[in-house]
Order: structure tokens, then sequence, then C-alpha cells
């Protein structure tokens, strides 16, 4: 250990850009195990680690990494899976330079973080690989039923969790796979599916039941699945685009970012995909803007080259350093070869039949707001018409209106639409309904979700408990 002045930071081969452009497989390749044992020799063990400190689901960073270091592999796994379900997935899509790496001690030194979301993903594909990822199946079963509402990784950490105890667990989802955003969303190049699969299989395997293709409200009512278990837990997501103002907003070829990935996503699964066979939601050829400044604006650029985009562009009305999504994301981009175009807002769109060009107003950064970042200002007389064939917004999520859309109106939601929880056990008002992710949080990071979903696991896991205890005194 300690060996970080002498050696220096290395992250996996990444693949050139002008190879992975053309296809949709992850661009970093995997660590060897002498580079992951070096990189991880690299920590500091250091007395206060920063890195797990602001990791949300506070993983044993310096313990997986020293025990890498000293090629005890296995014990690596059991060490990184005990705090987190899906350390294979947050390896790869984790937004490390954020959380872990951007904390790390020896980073703020000098001398270059340690390249932790590269040996998370390592340790674990290796436990893939040598067999050591089991079905997490319970020691005894327990006849208490828990319905989780919501197949992204808040639900499916609750699942996992609660099914290790022995409790009865069933999935609704609205989608035909489970995965949510994971599936749908992220695409390939960052998250490759049988990634994700693979560890649904697992959680069937454990026991978990999943009801696919199931909209609650229309094919079951939220009442009718509350009445069915012994606890529901709301891990929806947030599903609702936002929008934008302004004249020609309506015009054809004008897409909402979740559509276009998921058109693209089930496009990759071999899926009849009309839309994106006619052309809506194909980039192919096309001169491509892509509105928002955020990791979903990053996945749609990313993906809008994959497919043969003419040229693709990225809004942004702020700067670079005010960026909201990942600069390692901002990095890649650029290599694949998206063009940026900063401090830069949209104040319509150009067309007749359909979109032909996004109107855009020049900004500049003015004064802070009361979160300290600087407010973009419109200089006035600027504007100028940039080309667009397609054009898709990247603006973010909003929460749907779940109190109208499930008929449940005293299910108590913020001014903003979330969910409102006690934030320690994540219940809500309503007896046995308990809401996690980003249903309660707003659009937020997956890691977050882990935590939410297995925090509100043992919350559930808890009151049944007591329960049970009490119907054996009486």
């Amino acid at each position: 250990m300690l060996k970080f002045v002498d050696v220096p930071r290395g992250m996996p081969e990444k693949r050139a850009a002008e190879a992975r452009r053309d296809d949709f497989g992850e661009i970093y390749r995997e660590f060897a195990a002498a580079k992951a044992e070096e990189q991880a020799s690299r920590c500091s063990q250091c007395g206060v680690p920063y890195c797990q400190q602001h990791c949300p689901l506070h993983n044993n960073i310096p313990d997986w990494l020293k025990l890498v270091a000293e090629d005890r592999l296995e014990e690596a796994y059991q060490v990184s899976q005990a705090t987190n379900t899906f350390p294979e997935i947050c390896g790869r899509i984790c937004p490390q330079d954020r959380l872990c790496e951007g904390n790390c001690v020896i980073e703020q030194s000098g001398h270059g973080t340690v390249t932790i979301g590269a040996v998370e993903k390592y340790i674990t594909d290796t436990a893939w690989e040598k067999g050591w990822v089991t079905p997490g199946k319970p020691m005894k079963e327990r006849p208490e039923s828990v319905g989780i509402i919501g197949a992204g990784p808040g639900g499916l950490a609750a699942a996992d969790a609660l099914r290790r105890r022995g409790f009865q667990v069933t999935v609704y989802d609205r989608y035909d796979r489970a995965g949510g955003l994971l599936i749908y969303g992220i695409p390939g190049f960052k998250l490759e599916k049988h990634v994700v699969t693979r560890r649904n299989g697992q959680l069937e395997a454990a026991g978990v039941k999943f009801v696919l293709n199931c909209n609650v409200g229309e094919d079951r009512t939220f009442e009718e699945i509350r009445g069915a278990h012994d606890a529901v837990l709301i891990a929806t997501g947030v599903y609702k685009s936002r929008d934008l103002g302004g004249p020609g907003v309506g015009l054809p070829g004008i897409q909402k970012a979740l559509d276009y990935l998921t058109a693209s996503n089930r496009h990759g699964f071999g899926d009849n995909v009309p839309a994106y066979t006619s052309g809506e939601l194909n980039a192919s050829g096309k001169n491509v803007v892509v509105i928002g400044g955020g990791d979903t604006a990053m996945d749609c650029v990313r993906t809008a080259i994959r497919q043969g985009a003419k040229s693709v562009k990225c809004l942004y009305r702020r700067d670079r350093a005010n960026m909201p999504g990942s600069q390692r994301e901002v990095n890649n981009a650029e290599e694949e070869g998206v063009e940026f175009v900063w401090l830069a807002a949209p104040k319509g769109f150009v067309g007749d039949d359909k979109v032909t060009g996004v109107r855009v107003a020049k900004m500049r950064l003015g004064a802070p707001d009361v979160t300290g970042r600087q407010t973009p200002e419109e200089i006035e007389g600027a504007d100028y018409t940039e080309p667009a064939d397609l054009v898709i917004k990247a603006l973010g999520f909003d929460p749907e209106a779940l109190p109208t859309l499930w008929g449940c109106e005293d299910l108590p939601v913020t001014r903003w639409g979330t969910v409102k929880t006690d934030h320690r056990t994540h219940e809500t008002a309503l007896e046995g309904v308990y809401a996690v992710g980003d249903i309660v949080r707003g659009a937020s990071l997956v890691v977050w979700a882990i935590r939410d979903g297995r925090e509100a696991a043992e919350a559930i896991a808890a009151k049944l408990d007591a329960r049970t205890q009490v119907i054996a005194a009486e």
C-alpha cells in the first residue's frame, strides 16, 4: 500500500474514439489483474477516508482496495457487496469524479485520485466470472409479503434486501423488462444491458416475482396492490419530461430525451420500434441539437453520434465550469465529435411542417443566485439560428401526479409532486406505504436510489418484525 507517490494514477484503456463511435459497447476495457492490484495499492489507507464519507452507500472502499492490492479478490467482493446491492453497476455509471474519487485524500494532495470506480467494476466482473455471485436466497421463509411498485434501482435494491430476509416480494413495473432507467434510459456504452439482466435473473432465482407490463391505476389499482401485501414500497422514479416554451415548440422533429433513449435501447434489444425505423427517433444523417447540460444530455449526444448523425451540437445556457453533467462524460463526448455550444439558450424553433432550426439566444453569466451559481442573462440582439433536423430536449424530469394517476388522493405529496416520507424510515403518512428514490428526492443518482431502497427494506423488516412479535405475545 501507500504507493501513490511512486505509481501514477491509471485508468483502464479507453477504446479509440473512431472505433467506439460505431457501436454501443462500453468504452473502457477491463483492468488486468496486475493493473488493478497496482492501482488499488495507491490507496493511502487514511485515517478518515473521505471517499467513504462521500459515497452515499458509505462503501468500505479502503478495505476492498487493500484486499485487491493483496490479491484477495473474493474477500474484496464480499466486502464490496456487503454495502452495495449492485457494485458492478455503480462501478460503471456513478459520477466518481463528484463522489468518492473527487474527495480522495491523495487527489487533494496532488497525486491523482485512486481509480475507485474502475477497481470496483473489476472486482464484481471478476466475481461474476468466477461464480462468486449467487442468488440471495433466505435461510428461512416468512409469510409476510411486500409489493414494490417500480423495478428501477431503488425498487430492486429493496427487493434484494427483503428477499434475503425471507419476505415474499413482488415487483410491479410498467415496462416489459425490469431495470427502469438502467435498461431503457442509460445507453449501452455506459452500461451494457447484460449487466442489468443477469442481476435481474439473480433476483428471480432468489424468489422475487416480477409483474411486468403493469400500469398501476390502469391494469391494477393502487388499493388492490395494498390489499395484497403487508407493506408497499413506491419506487417509480420520475418520468415526466420538463418542457420548453417559445414559438414552434410543437413542430415535428422535436423530441423528448427519454423517448429518444428508450427507442435506441429497444432497438439494441432487437425490438420492433416503428418510430426508430421511420427515422422519427433516429439521428442517422441528421443535424442534431440537444438542449441541456446534465448526464441525460450527454447520453443523447453520444447516442446520436453512434446512430450516424451528420452533426451533433449540445446547447447549454451556462459555461463548462457550471455544467451539472460529469466532466468525464463531456470529455468523452468531445472526443467522439460532439460540439458544445456554451452560454446558449433556446428561444424558439423554426420550420414549416417540421423543425429546421433552433433560435438561440447568446447568454452571459451575471450575479450569483441564492445557491451561489451565477445566473445566465440574455445578451440582447445576439440571437442566431442553429440548423437542426432533430432537436432533443434533455431538461430533466419531474414526478408524475401519482395521487391522480392512481386514484389515491390521500397519498401525501410535496408542492413539487414528490412523495412525502419520514426521512428516517421512508414511510409515508399511509400505514404500511413507503417510498424511495427519485419519486421522493426528485431526479437524482442511481446510487442514492440504491441507498434509499436498502434503508427502506430495513425499516419495513423492522416494522413487520415488531408486528409479528405483538401477534405472538397475544
